[in-house]
């Protein structure tokens, strides 16, 4: 039985942490907060809270994932990913129907953490990662396009469909004001990494370059919106505060009332939850490893998601998870350890005590502005399309994933994704393989160099003797082909023994072996005689385990194909 892993960076870190290094981090972090804050805002508010709890998520999550995490620089909080999943719960259940949810996720997290289960994640095909992340993204920039326009909307249905013909309905209700600080903030966020990169930003102005273009955009917009108000009489850009009562207190921790019926019908959405904040969690720090030339600890990082996604919600906060952008944005700043990470949630904290009560100011449309450029980056558009030139399996589930996040949500998206890409691979491994009938003699040349066949008179195949061959692993998606061309595949006339060659046969299920079983009662019943040649130890145990050698004899169970036609002519 495997050990339990559990091995926080941070202690390994501080045994040779230094004053340099301090310095480093301190100043990666406090980017890193700056960066993380118009995020966990703009996070929040398009999850269907308040931006307070958006902040609060990004602090808690933030400090447990880098306290306890197996990432030196990952960083944890609110992500875009999670924007249509806690939305849709919180429509169904309520606000007390996520704090469950995500309660449940942190236990699954830990669960899969302690199984041992961070490697298998990993392996989720690329297809699924991809599709729906595209969806999301898409989903993201649908529920934003009303504050990002200004449209006049008393309500936006939730169906993505219906959602687009509402919104070409209201397109003669857009406010130009919040339109041009909605789209003047995504065009100030693009093109911020291109005017910092003027030579005017070589020298005195070089600090600039560290300021995110999301706070650029919130500033300038958030001022020319006041400025508006003020002196030009334009009221009609909402703000934070319009359709927010903003805090600054911080919240005690609660726990929900639990019951049964509640905690049923929120296993879905929360495991859902726990795969997408394992599955992204994983990819940041593994994306992370590449840059620094690290190994993070897997399941020691899924038991931190865990443990962040139970303190979260019990101070208000919503499902957290690394985030890939946040922590690119820590190593590209210097961070290389732990601390950084800590550095960022205490910044973001103090943020939140002393300036939170400014946020009501900001333009709902810059917020938007915002989400779209998030939008975007999630999109992968480019793998999308790299995808789409792969093989026909790969297109199927990469559209049927996007398609059931768009149209349906997330969580039957992964499932039937899951599902599809499940189906595909046993068609696959059942494409691998074959079964064919070898007919007077064994060629030489395409035996094992390292297998000694003797004389070619000993590869004759005698007269009465039929030898298949399998080639691949024997299991349920190949059971049928065995039997198919055992029954279109024959010399003629009834043999004397069946010889099924079975060398390169990695393992077989017990599919395999209820064939064979039923391959050897009919040939009892016709007087033929099963013979085995070639069988693996591996092989050998399972059929040993089901009992199969004493039905077909252990004398004909034999290790290479020599050993089997010389018991057929024994035999015969």
């Amino acid at each position: 039985m495997t050990s339990f892993e559990f091995k926080p960076q941070l202690l390994q870190t501080l045994k040779s942490y230094s004053k340099k290094q301090f310095s480093t981090d301190l100043m990666a972090g406090i980017i890193v907060g700056i960066v993380a804050l118009p995020l966990a805002i703009a996070f929040g508010i398009a999850s269907g809270v308040t931006p307070e709890k958006g902040i609060i998520t990004a602090i808690v999550a933030g400090l447990l994932v880098s306290v306890l995490g197996g990432s030196k620089v990952q960083i944890g909080g609110p992500t875009g990913a999670f924007i249509i999943i806690i939305y849709g719960i919180i429509q169904q259940y309520g606000f007390e129907g996520l704090t469950i949810a995500t309660l449940m996720a942190g236990v699954f997290l830990i669960m899969f953490g302690v199984l041992h289960l961070g490697t298998i994640i990993k392996y989720i095909p690329y297809p699924i990662v991809v599709g729906f992340t595209s969806g999301i993204a898409l989903t993201i920039f649908t529920t934003q396009t009303k504050d990002l326009l200004g449209l006049q909307m008393a309500s936006v249905p939730s169906d993505f469909i219906e959602t687009w013909i509402a919104y070409v309905r209201s397109f003669g209700t857009i406010d130009p004001w919040s339109a041009a600080v909605g789209l003047g903030s995504v065009a100030l966020i693009a093109l911020w990494p291109k005017f910092t990169g003027l030579s005017l930003f070589a020298s005195r102005l070089s600090f600039l370059r560290k300021l995110p273009g999301s706070l650029i955009a919130i500033i300038v917009m958030t001022v020319a919106a006041l400025l508006l108000k003020q002196y030009a009489g334009i009221a009609t850009i909402e703000t934070i505060g319009d359709r927010f009562s903003i805090s600054n207190v911080l919240p005690e921790a609660q726990v929900p009332e639990l019951s049964w019926d509640v905690v049923k019908g929120l296993v879905s959405p929360a495991i859902t939850i726990a795969i997408l904040g394992a599955i992204e969690s994983l990819l940041s720090a593994t994306v992370a490893d590449g840059v620094i030339g690290d190994r993070h600890s897997s399941n020691t990082e899924l038991i931190a998601q865990g443990v962040a996604n139970l303190a979260s919600p019990l101070f208000g906060g919503i499902p957290a998870t690394g985030a890939i952008a946040r922590t690119m944005t820590n190593i590209n700043n210097g961070g290389r350890t732990p601390v950084a990470g800590i550095v960022h949630a205490l910044v973001l904290l103090l943020i939140f005590l002393f300036l939170m009560p400014l946020a009501q100011y900001i333009p709902m449309a810059c917020l938007a502005g915002v989400l779209v450029i998030v939008s975007y980056g999630m999109s992968g558009w480019r793998s999308f399309l790299s995808i789409l030139k792969n093989p026909k399996s790969d297109v199927i589930v990469l559209w049927v994933t996007f398609l059931l996040t768009v149209v349906f949500d997330l969580t039957v998206a992964i499932e039937v994704g899951l599902i599809c890409a499940c189906l595909l691979f046993m068609r696959r491994m059942a494409e691998t393989t074959d079964v064919k009938v070898i007919s007077d003699e064994i060629n030489p040349d395409e035996e094992d160099s390292d297998f000694q066949l003797g004389n070619l008179e000993h590869l004759t195949i005698p007269e009465g003797v039929e030898v298949y061959e399998i080639n691949g692993p024997y299991f349920f998606g190949a059971g049928n082909k065995f039997e198919e061309v055992m029954g279109a595949l024959g010399r003629g006339g009834r043999p004397k023994v069946r010889i099924i060659r079975m060398r390169k046969v990695p393992f077989v299920d017990s599919t395999g072996i209820h064939n064979l079983t039923n391959l050897c009662l009919m040939s009892q019943r016709e007087g033929i005689q099963v013979v085995l040649s070639g069988v693996n130890e591996r092989v050998q145990a399972v059929l040993h385990k089901s009992k199969f050698d004493e039905l077909v004899g252990s004398d004909n169970i034999c290790s290479h194909i020599n050993i089997a036609l010389a018991r057929a002519r024994q035999l015969l």
